[in-house]
């Protein structure tokens, strides 16, 4: 079966700029790229035929240019082109299955404003059985040279506490990738002072809690240096929580990695307050990566 990076075309500039990161991604990988639009009442025949208000026609010539330029800049990178009678969402959670990885625009036709991703892709993002990842307009995709490994980084979020083997697994193969560092991000908030019967219980000073928030995730980084000895793995220890930590380190990312548990929600697939709060603020794309 051959590998697919798949993307989802809606004639938005995010999802030209997620086309263009999705062409990058598969050339890297060395993957096909398949690119589909999503239409609930599309009909065979019905993509020549215009309606007042109709966004369809922008959409699928969307699809077409953005297909040629996608083949023109990667001649050697086979590239399909599809269009479905689907709602969106289901079409491209049907499609996803057994690809190796889903691009999407952080915010699509008809999007409101004032959100940085709209309810397509946080549903996606929710659902996807594949990692998944959110591109804003504008943001560039990166082919490196080996030269400029150094200035530029995948950053991954980890939670000492609940550390997924998956999500830095899938970082750290991004950053190799690129030939770049990785960052292991991991937020920590200060115990606070709670009064005891009249009493205040002896603390950790900042540099003890610091130290014991290191030794939690200091197994994690072991493990993962001994799997991947050739490439550049740094620790980064912030105080806050973990949105903060990595929206604060992301200036210079290639990509953010964050993780989304798989266990289902009583009303229905989610996200936690981490990822809405990476995904609704970062500046660099986000891949969210499913996890038991």
């Amino acid at each position: 079966m051959t590998r697919h990076v798949l993307t989802g075309i809606d004639g938005s500039p995010q999802s030209e700029a997620a086309a263009l990161w999705a062409a990058a991604e598969a050339h890297r990988r060395g993957c096909a790229l398949r690119l589909l639009h999503a239409w609930p009442w599309l009909d065979a025949g019905d993509e020549n035929r215009a309606q007042p208000g109709d966004l369809r026609p922008r959409a699928l010539d969307a699809l077409r240019a953005i297909a040629d330029r996608i083949r023109h800049d990667h001649p050697d990178l086979p590239v399909e082109a599809e269009v479905i009678s689907d709602d969106p969402v289901d079409g491209l959670l049907c499609a996803a299955k057994g690809r190796e990885l889903l691009v999407l625009g952080s915010r699509g036709l008809g999007g409101f404003a004032g959100l940085l991703v709209g309810s397509v892709g946080l549903a996606l993002a929710a659902s996807a059985p594949i990692p998944t990842v959110l591109v804003r307009s504008g943001q560039a995709p990166a082919e490196l040279p080996a030269s400029a490994g150094a200035a530029r980084e995948v950053l991954v979020g980890l939670d000492g506490r609940e550390p997924a083997e998956a999500v830095v697994g899938f970082a750290a193969a991004e950053a190799e990738l690129r030939g770049c560092r990785l960052r292991v991000v991991h937020g920590w908030d200060p115990v606070p002072i709670m009064p005891f019967g009249g009493l205040t219980p002896p603390l950790l000073n900042p540099a003890e809690q610091q130290a014991a928030e290191a030794a939690l995730i200091s197994p994690v980084l072991t493990a993962l240096r001994a799997k991947h000895p050739g490439l550049d793995i740094v620790e980064d220890l912030r105080l806050g929580g973990g949105a903060q930590a990595l929206l604060d380190a992301s200036t210079h990312a290639d990509l953010v990695v964050i993780g989304r548990r798989e266990r289902r929600h009583p009303v229905g697939p989610r996200l936690g307050p981490v990822a809405h709060a990476v995904l609704h603020h970062c500046g660099a794309p986000v891949a969210v990566v499913p996890h038991a």
